[in-house]
């Protein structure tokens, strides 16, 4: 009977460690400007090093960003202003003219009006 206790504890334990990472990552998806590659490989790049990003994927066709993160290090808008810092804007936060202005032509797109 002790050894079955110890299991169930085990496994119940093993649970609460899986549920807690679980809930310390978040999942977005927000749409980001961009055109090509070299956008990807920048708006990616972006978030690169920054502290509490897992995971970041922007897509070239649908221009929609997955990022996965710690809410606890990071926080969504801190994200989206990382990628207007290297001039991609998205619905909520824009890049500076003069940051998006040094982008190469072909990373220029289209910017939302406000």
């Amino acid at each position: 009977m002790k050894k079955f206790t110890l299991i169930v504890f085990g496994v119940f334990a093993l649970y609460i460690c899986t549920s807690a990472q679980t809930a310390s990552k978040k999942t977005e998806k927000v749409k980001i400007y961009g055109n090509c590659d070299m956008c990807k490989t920048t708006i990616e790049g972006a978030l690169k090093k920054k502290d509490g990003v897992i995971t970041r994927n922007w897509d070239t066709e649908t221009k929609i960003l997955t990022v996965t993160y710690e809410p606890s290090k990071v926080n969504l808008k801190q994200i989206l202003q990382k990628i207007a810092d290297v001039g991609y804007d998205s619905d909520t936060v824009k890049a500076s003219t003069e940051i998006y202005n040094k982008l190469p032509k072909c990373c220029r797109y289209d910017r939302p009006k406000k």
